[in-house]
């Protein structure tokens, strides 16, 4: 009872700037990893919810869930480089009906200056707070909830901004493909030949590289592009999946397929950070009914993910792993060797300090046992893709 007084003293009644802290979360991040190469990644995720007093409750899909339900919705923006990445932002989606009821929003201690935004909008203050600090990468990715939105799209175009996006659409959005010629984004694949498709990798996964046939299609402005995604494998319905993305690269900025693919591939950080966030760092663990106090549980979630986020980007070395495979019916190896020190791993090591109940040999001897197992399964994960094709 003391502990979980403690913490409501800390997030509901003690006296710190919220939006400092996060500030100082996102420099933190940003000065540790930021490799020249970065990318900022759009994302919204959810915590499902009992009762109605919860600030921005209300039934609504969240994707965690994967169905509509009883919950809020927090929009994020992580901070992504080759060594690690983050999340830098973050901002509680208030619903309408709940913007507009004085008797709610005091209950729930919403501070005057918050209003009614989309979530295209949440997301374009965060990436503001980066262009304002002049952090903000020269890249920016995010699902359809984002591109479908002109608003976000115009911000990041403008002259002030000029940060190029892969951003996702639907296959109904009406791309601008002449001057006088508008079409279904899904309609420009009946103009493709067989050799406008190029299959290449958008990263390495856990089961192997994400390998894609890629289709870029220009349009009416040369900054803009279109980018098709299609499956090599169809799926149980004997269908092979497609993506479509829009594309925009600023005045002066060569842009290469391979350049608009690599970003397009990036947005798996941030559904990594989610899952880490969660289940290591109590990201969606919040038990507070107030605005303040949802933003202020966020943060220090975030600070404890930045921290140990950092921390492994810098511990990480990079192991001789056993080379992959590239016959279906290859031999496995006798030792695999350990995965790359991961965010959850290294999590579990800090646990260490306050774990007496096993000695530290043992503990350290798990910790040689997993990776070493993950490495083997990663090795079996891309053979059995192999024996797919």
């Amino acid at each position: 009872m003391r502990h979980r007084a403690g913490c409501s003293t800390l997030l509901e009644r003690a006296k710190w700037d919220t939006m400092a802290a996060m500030a100082a979360v996102r420099g933190f991040v940003c000065e540790q990893l930021d490799d020249g190469d970065a990318v900022a990644i759009l994302d919204e995720s959810g915590q499902e919810k009992k009762g109605t007093a919860t600030v921005g409750v209300k039934r609504q899909y969240v994707g965690c869930a994967g169905r509509v339900s009883n919950a809020i919705n927090v929009v994020y923006c992580s901070f992504a480089t080759r060594a690690g990445h983050a999340l830098v932002g973050a901002r509680p989606y208030l619903p309408r009906e709940w913007a507009t009821d004085p008797d709610r929003r005091a209950r729930a201690g919403v501070p005057e200056e918050i209003v009614f935004a989309t979530k295209p909008e949440l997301g374009r203050q965060i990436l503001a707070d980066l262009h304002a600090e002049a952090r903000l990468p020269g890249w920016v990715t995010g699902d359809e909830v984002y591109g479908r939105d002109p608003g976000l799209r115009a911000w990041l175009e403008s002259d002030q901004v000029s940060t190029g996006y892969v951003l996702g659409i639907s296959k109904s959005t009406r791309i601008a493909l002449s001057p006088v010629t508008t079409a279904r984004a899904d309609s420009v694949l009946k103009t493709l030949i067989a050799s406008d498709w190029v299959i290449d990798s958008c990263g390495a996964g856990s089961k192997g590289e994400r390998r894609y046939a890629w289709a870029w299609v220009g349009t009416a402005d040369p900054r803009r592009h279109l980018l098709i995604r299609r499956s090599l494998v169809a799926n149980d319905k004997g269908v092979r999946e497609l993506a479509f993305y829009l594309c925009f690269a600023p005045d002066g900025r060569p842009v290469t397929l391979r350049a608009l693919i690599k970003v397009a591939g990036r947005r798996w950080p941030v559904e990594e950070d989610f899952q880490v966030g969660k289940d290591a760092f109590g990201l969606d663990h919040s038990q507070v009914r107030t605005y303040p106090a949802l933003l202020r549980h966020l943060v220090l979630a975030m600070a404890a993910l930045a921290v140990v986020a950092v921390t492994t980007a810098q511990a990480r070395t990079h192991e001789d792993l056993a080379p992959l495979p590239i016959r279906p019916h290859q031999a496995p190896p006798a030792d695999p060797g350990p995965i790359p020190l991961t965010v959850a791993e290294a999590k579990r090591l800090v646990n260490l300090l306050t774990r007496t109940w096993h000695s530290l040999e043992h503990h350290l001897r798990w910790h040689t046992w997993r990776r070493r197992h993950q490495a083997r399964a990663r090795w079996f994960h891309y053979r059995a893709r192999l024996n797919r094709r």
